[in-house]
């Protein structure tokens, strides 16, 4: 018995180590072009205006979000191995092919392809996390893997700038520098990943309800659009895609606008100064779904939505104080509230497309769910991103703020669910042994 759990736990580190790794990767190919674009606008042999690359970033969104949709039920009836590692592969390669050759339908072509190969990665990853770690724990172990998102994008642009413009001398050493990651990355994932538990000869994590031969029979046979179903018929999976769609727009708008925005609105802190600000709002997001995490496991018993209504109320307040704090010009009051913003929005973004999404879909779902969930939050990405490009900056931000706010209060309702497996649990398990759930 101690042997069983001793490899347990070896192999819940592999796992979490793998895959947060895997996830961090794809930033480096996903935060290539953003790079690139410094030098190709100074290229006079490839002719790529603003326009031109912010349809380009259009086109990968666009791709990513109808990705998340339909990459979760692959995973889901093929495994995250397959599925992942192959976007992983295919990331590395378009990423070469960009860097090799500079012409407008290639570029647009590999975008594409970009945003369809990383999108394989959340909601398959996540899968693959919550089939080794039971529910009681995946509020803290979930907020803790997902800071592999705010880590990735904060080393990979000065990763490939670092390449591009000090060691190399040109952008296409962005891509390249960046697709050797991901290669890298993807050979590690194919030694050390493994699907589930059961795959390394050890028992699920959480013991699933017997089944009739029928009802064995009946899965063998079932679609990969059977997943989909059940989640829209889901209320609760489908309140958490509503939610993440208002939600996305305020962080993709941060991230792509952020240094404009600052430097429009302060222009006194000089364009790296404009550039530097907003990185505080990605630092704050490497603790955010750590305390998040933690506050729902332990504060709230296993309950997602209490951490992350006060979060998201606590980010409307802050969003809401934001333009009136650049107009103060006070740099370190910018800093401060932006840094407040990236720990209340990351929070609640990684917990509603993660743990909750994994919580609410169910084990048999759990990647088509947090794919759905995922794919309405790309929808909002894309709003993000063409927002500040059409409305003053004022009235973009009091949108935002009116968004944080009414996604609140749609998980309202929902303020006392938990996870199935859990309730379950206590009704059969007396409340003394309720620790050897956690181990």
């Amino acid at each position: 018995m101690s042997n069983s759990i001793a490899t347990i736990k070896r192999w819940r580190v592999q796992i979490f180590a793998i895959t947060w790794l895997a996830y961090a990767a794809f930033y480096f190919t996903r935060k290539a072009f953003s790079v690139a674009k410094l030098g190709i606008a100074e290229d006079p042999s490839f002719h790529l205006d603003k326009m031109a690359m912010a349809n380009m970033d259009a086109i990968y969104l666009a791709a990513y979000a109808v990705g998340q949709f339909t990459w979760g039920m692959l995973a889901d009836r093929f495994g995250p191995r397959v599925v992942v590692l192959g976007g992983l592969l295919i990331s590395a390669g378009a990423a070469v092919v960009m860097g090799s050759f500079a012409t407008l339908p290639i570029f647009a072509t590999c975008m594409l392809i970009q945003g369809l190969a990383q999108s394989t990665g959340w909601s398959g990853l996540c899968k693959n996390i919550g089939a080794f770690f039971p529910a009681i724990q995946r509020g803290r172990v979930l907020g803790l893997w997902s800071s592999c998102y705010a880590f990735g994008g904060l080393v990979a642009s000065p990763f490939a700038g670092w390449w591009a413009y000090d060691l190399i001398g040109t952008w296409h050493a962005a891509f390249f520098s960046s697709a050797a990651v991901v290669a890298l990355v993807a050979v590690l994932f194919f030694i050390f990943q493994r699907n589930t538990p059961e795959d390394v000869g050890l028992p699920a994590v959480e013991p699933e309800p017997e089944l009739s031969a029928a009802e064995i029979d009946a899965q063998k046979g079932m679609s990969i659009w059977t997943p989909l179903k059940e989640i829209l018929r889901n209320r609760t999976v489908l309140t958490l895609g509503l939610a993440y769609f208002l939600l996305k727009p305020a962080r993709y708008a941060i991230l792509l606008w952020g240094p404009v925005i600052v430097f429009e609105q302060m222009p006194s802190v000089g364009k790296i100064g404009a550039a530097i600000v907003p990185t505080s709002f990605e630092l704050a997001g490497l603790l955010g779904p750590v305390l998040i995490g933690l506050a729902s496991d332990k504060l709230f018993g296993a309950r997602r939505m209490p951490a992350c209504v006060l979060s998201l109320v606590a980010l409307t307040v802050a969003l809401g104080f934001f333009m009136g704090a650049m107009h103060t010009g006070s740099v370190l009051l910018v800093v401060a509230l932006l840094f407040v913003m990236g720990l209340t929005l990351y929070g609640p973004d990684s917990m509603i497309s993660s743990t909750a999404a994994i919580d609410f879909g169910t084990a048999k779902a759990a990647a088509t769910a947090s794919g759905f969930v995922n794919g309405c939050g790309s929808v909002g990405a894309i709003l993000g991103g063409l927002l500040p490009g059409y409305f003053d900056t004022v009235t973009v931000f009091i949108v935002f703020a009116g968004c944080a706010m009414f996604s609140a209060v749609v998980l309202l309702p929902h303020w006392n669910s938990r996870p199935a497996v859990i309730e379950s649990s206590e009704e059969q398990t007396p409340v003394q042994d309720l620790k050897a759930l956690r181990t």
